[in-house]
């Protein structure tokens, strides 16, 4: 009688319980295999920040640079100068022949047009320029 009470509970327990987690296991452990294959893969792209500049600095950069400002309405302004988009290129040139240490800055509006801004890279870059700083404002300024 102890047998058929101990045989009829081993075999209501295995009928009980009719979820398999081998399919899921194994699921799982592929997706790992791969994050772990392909992780050292991925390439991250990084851009190093410079220290900010302390207030004297500011000062002396700001006077020995070159300021083109984007305007919202997408006029361009060369050191507190507007000028007109096909002379952007000539006054570039002139600037470079000049100085041509000069790093420009480039002040652009949030709200004017991206063709505005590759239309400046590709005039600082035709000038001869190898370098552009791209100065972000807060929305206060």
């Amino acid at each position: 009688m102890r047998q058929k009470r101990l045989a009829h509970f081993s075999t209501s327990h295995s009928d009980e319980s009719g979820v398999n987690l081998t399919p899921l296991i194994d699921v799982v452990f592929v997706v790992l295999i791969v994050f772990i294959l392909i992780a050292p893969m991925l390439e991250i792209d990084k851009v190093k920040l410079a220290a900010g500049p302390t207030r004297e600095m500011t000062e002396a950069i700001s006077s020995s640079t070159l300021t083109i400002h984007v305007q919202e309405n997408n006029s361009i302004w060369i050191n507190k100068r507007e000028i007109a988009p096909e002379a952007l290129r000539p006054i570039l040139q002139a600037l470079y022949v000049k100085n041509p240490k000069f790093t420009p800055q480039l002040y652009h509006d949030q709200k004017a047009y991206f063709g505005t801004y590759q239309m400046v890279k590709n005039s600082l870059e035709e000038a001869g320029f190898t370098e552009l700083d791209v100065v972000l404002q807060n929305e206060a300024h």
